[in-house]
């Protein structure tokens, strides 16, 4: 580009610290220099891609020595997969990293106490954890540098995979993923192998041309597996022969699935999903409760971990048996069923109305009939008109998504006026930014992190405001 500035090369700058967002840091003369793919104690030559006046972000392009404390990746696709970028760094240093984000959220943005924060909750299993993991067919695979300097004509192309972060055009193709159990890599790479041996046309995302786009693999801690085949065109042949194939080669799906999608975007929630064998959902359980996840359900995707988090949750609200409890952003009603026996009774508002059709009928399979859910604009919910119908919450449970609650949300939680908040978050920076707004009538007494996601820099936190007195 014409007047474009080169980017300086920042030569042996030293890695001191991991950042809030799981970048690297380095330091050059009081400028902070954000790096990727780095760990404390790392000597590397960085090029800069971005600069600011307070900051630079940039990418190694040398190591002049690696760190003592780096972990050997076990992946093969490390560095390149948009999963699992912390394999380099060893446990127990993600963990405080994790913490240390909380901390420096609650402290900086949420004016909290840091003695409120306890130590977080590692994961037991820091592999095969999710329940839940999507792959994209691709024509165009992405190809490594070796493959590009090969010179090779006859590269195989296709490939199904995850997207290079960035790169909504190009897919990595995965032979071994260690996020999901078994047989979610074996489902993946014979479809792979079926559909190139048989001649089936992978998805071509700028032509919008194609068959194959997208697979979704989910599992239950029971060993159950629902697989969800998304197709550009309805070639109905094509489709039912690797269908009938799939089911064949692994009996263990107990749930076979697909749609048709001719839209510009993958997201299922406007289609149809259809049933080719076996169930149309799974069912998991989770203490004493079973929920039951549909294709379009929404279900924490480390369910080992959720039950720590909704315990939490539970232990945080310290119900009586007399409260009215509220969930907002309640999905598919989880937290908000796992605290109905304690209660008078609960009420759940999500704005997604597939998600309220879940929770209903979850309040059904466990025989749970305290529990009330709403589908609608949370802001617009929550008014005296509400209150007068279904009472005033002494307890509120809030889970927003990673940019959390709207300002109009959190007037409307001030108008409520409950008790006690327990504010259940996947941002620590969003959460302290809503407990500042809510700190002229609530105080923050209790933190608790959770780490859902290993290998990742994504922590959850549980944190309990009361109202103060007046």
């Amino acid at each position: 580009m014409r007047g474009a500035k080169q980017k300086p090369l920042l030569e042996n700058l030293l890695i001191t610290d991991i950042a809030a967002e799981g970048k690297a840091i380095a330091r050059l003369e009081g400028m902070i220099v954000f790096v990727s793919d780095c760990v404390p104690g790392d000597i590397v030559d960085v090029q800069v891609i971005r600069k600011r006046k307070r900051y630079m972000e940039g990418f190694p392009v040398k190591f002049h020595s690696y760190s003592q404390n780096r972990s050997e990746p076990f992946c093969s696709h490390f560095g390149l997969c948009g999963g699992c970028k912390w394999q380099h760094l060893p446990y127990e240093d993600q963990l405080k990293s994790k913490q240390q984000w909380v901390a420096d959220s609650m402290e900086r943005i949420g004016k909290v106490e840091v003695s409120l924060i306890s130590p977080i909750l590692g994961s037991e299993k820091l592999t095969e954890y999710r329940n839940k993991l999507e792959f994209t067919f691709s024509h165009s695979r992405w190809l490594t540098n070796l493959e590009i300097q090969s010179g090779h004509q006859n590269i195989e192309r296709r490939a199904l995979g995850f997207h290079i972060p960035g790169k909504f055009d190009k897919v990595l193709d995965i032979e071994h993923c260690y996020l999901q159990p078994e047989p979610s890599n074996l489902i993946r790479n014979f479809v792979r192998r079926y559909a190139m041996d048989h001649g089936l046309e992978f998805f071509d995302i700028v032509r919008k041309e194609g068959l194959l786009r997208n697979l979704t693999i989910r599992n239950n801690l029971a060993g159950d597996v629902m697989a969800i085949f998304s197709f550009f065109r309805d070639d109905r042949g094509d489709i039912e022969k690797l269908l009938h194939a799939v089911a064949h080669e692994f009996p263990q799906i107990t749930s076979l699935m697909f749609v048709i999608n001719p839209k510009a975007n993958d997201t299922l929630n406007d289609l149809e999903v259809l049933l080719f064998l076996g169930k149309d959902h799974l069912i998991e359980s989770m203490g004493n409760l079973k929920f039951r996840i549909s294709p379009k359900s929404f279900f924490q995707t480390n369910t080992s971990q959720a039950y720590q988090l909704y315990s939490l949750a539970r232990e945080f609200a310290a119900l009586t048996g007399n409260e009215t409890v509220y969930d907002l952003y309640t999905g598919t009603g989880t937290i908000a069923l796992f605290l109905a026996a304690a209660c008078k009774k609960v009420i759940g508002i999500e704005y997604v109305p597939e998600a309220i059709e879940d929770a209903n009928r979850n309040a059904e399979i466990n025989a749970i009939g305290n529990a009330s859910f709403f589908t609608g604009d949370i802001r617009a919910l929550l008014n005296e008109s509400f209150f007068a119908s279904h009472g005033r919450p002494d307890v509120l449970i809030t889970d927003p998504p990673r940019t959390g609650m709207h300002e109009d949300v959190v007037k409307a939680i001030l108008l409520a006026a409950p008790s006690r908040i327990v504010y259940v978050s996947c941002n620590p920076s969003t959460q302290a930014r809503d407990i500042q707004l809510l700190s002229e009538q609530y105080e923050v007494v209790r933190c608790q992190p959770v780490d859902m996601f290993p290998y990742t820099h994504h922590v959850e936190n549980v944190a309990l405001l009361i109202k103060r007195a007046i």
